[in-house]
């Protein structure tokens, strides 16, 4: 019952954080009454020996930490990585067309969505917008249309014959604007959906300046299986590392109960390779560690030292074994569903794990009592990768890199098991504790 309610409780968290931007502020509606405190990267910061913080950049990535009981330098950071977002449409600025009386909404494509599967789903709108306020200062603020608001349909078997033997092609440019409306000839599309966005969010048109708006589909999570030992959702690649992360975190078992400075740092931006200011590859963490360090000891050699002796744990999604398609999988290194977390290998450094951290690793899943897999990707086929090399390098430390296995990953509708997030969520509280 337990590994079911903590299921349960991921699934909210992935209701309520349809975009990166509302995945941020659910953490910190998580964590108000835990006794974090916000810190602004422009003051000078005072920190308290066992204090609690975060910060949050550009509103979509945010770094948590703990203070431990030893210095830094003493002790090292113990870190827990991840990403608040996942693959698939955002709204161009020049978005909303007609043609033959039908309104539709321009579209990117970010990151590596499975096309195909937003199709003939009740799809919405979710992000946050900018404006004026009253006092003609720049502001910002959350937008989600709750309701469903758009639509890819497909082509009609008739019109497409060949897609069940081909495959859906759909053309990026061409086939996939989302329709959204039925105008008549004297309403414009752009007003008219800038008139959209004026209702769900309170503020005038044209106060409106810009805006990051990701579509999301409506439909919720739900538990699947003959035993309901499955669970479905979409953007559990890989919003399940960063819930696993926090609830690790904010353990009581944890929280001012070790040695260590303990960290959450999740960002946005690693579906598109983390190249940012708020992405893995930018300066982000790096500054909350330097930062510490300095608050904690005038001496930037005790910074190094602390780094020197840190570790970092990459959490992302990994390829389940989907038995229907088995020339997909390196036969040896199948990793299956409920079957525990998986310890993902590169030769070729697209994973940052090595022989050290995967001894290290694995220690501490023997010692929370769980099962662990090994999983390496076919040799035939390019293979994804994830925070953990780049975060690794920048930072000059060890790391692994892990995952609970799921399937249909970068669908709309993704799959995983609910004893393999009861696990992860053990091993990284391990991890912490250690």
């Amino acid at each position: 019952m337990i590994n079911k309610q903590q299921a349960q409780h991921l699934l909210d968290f992935i209701d309520n954080s349809p975009s990166p931007w509302h995945a941020v502020a659910l953490i910190e509606a998580a964590i108000r009454d835990l006794q974090f405190v916000r810190l602004d990267e422009t003051d000078k910061w005072q920190l308290q020996a066992g204090g609690r913080y975060y910060v949050v950049r550009d509103d979509s990535s945010i770094v948590l930490f703990v203070l431990g009981r030893k210095t830094p330098a003493e002790a090292g950071f113990k870190i827990v990585g991840a990403h608040t977002d996942s693959p698939g449409f955002r709204i161009k600025p020049a978005a909303a067309t007609v043609a033959d009386g039908l309104a539709r909404l321009g579209v990117e494509i970010y990151g590596g969505p499975i096309l195909a599967t937003f199709t003939d789903r009740d799809l919405s709108l979710a992000g946050r917008i900018s404006y004026l306020d009253e006092q003609a200062q720049l502001a910002h603020k959350l937008v989600r249309f709750e309701q469903p608001l758009l639509r890819l349909p497909n082509l009609a078997i008739h019109m497409n014959r060949g897609v069940n033997e081909e495959g859906l092609k759909l053309h990026k440019q061409n086939e996939l604007p989302l329709l959204f409306a039925q105008l008549t000839s004297e309403q414009l599309p752009q007003p008219y959906f800038l008139s959209l966005l004026e209702q769900v969010t309170g503020i005038g048109a044209t106060k409106i300046l810009s805006w990051d708006l990701a579509v999301y589909d409506t439909q919720k999570g739900a538990f699947w299986g003959a035993n309901q030992e499955f669970y479905a959702d979409s953007q559990i690649d890989n919003l399940a590392s960063c819930h696993a992360g926090l609830q690790a975190l904010l353990d009581d078992a944890v929280l001012g109960q070790t040695d260590g400075t303990l960290v959450c740092a999740f960002f946005d931006h690693e579906e598109i390779g983390s190249e940012s200011h708020i992405g893995a590859a930018g300066s982000f963490l790096t500054d909350i560690l330097l930062r510490i360090g300095m608050a904690v000891s005038s001496d930037r050699e005790e910074t190094a030292r602390a780094l020197a002796q840190s570790f970092l744990v990459s959490v992302d999604m990994a390829h389940a074994y989907q038995p229907n398609f088995p020339q997909a999988y390196d036969a040896d290194h199948k990793v299956f569903v409920n079957q525990g977390p998986v310890i993902k290998s590169n030769a070729k450094r697209r994973y940052s794990s090595e022989s050290v951290s995967i001894a290290q690793f694995i220690c501490w899943c023997d010692t929370a009592g769980i099962p662990y897999q090994h999983y390496s990707h076919r040799s035939d086929l390019p293979c994804g990768s994830t925070i953990g090399p780049i975060a690794s390098a920048k930072l000059g430390i060890r790391s692994i890199d892990i995952g609970c296995p799921m399937w249909a990953m970068h669908s709309v509708r993704e799959s995983a098991g609910v004893q393999d997030h009861a696990y992860m969520i053990r091993v990284l509280k391990q991890f912490f504790t250690d």
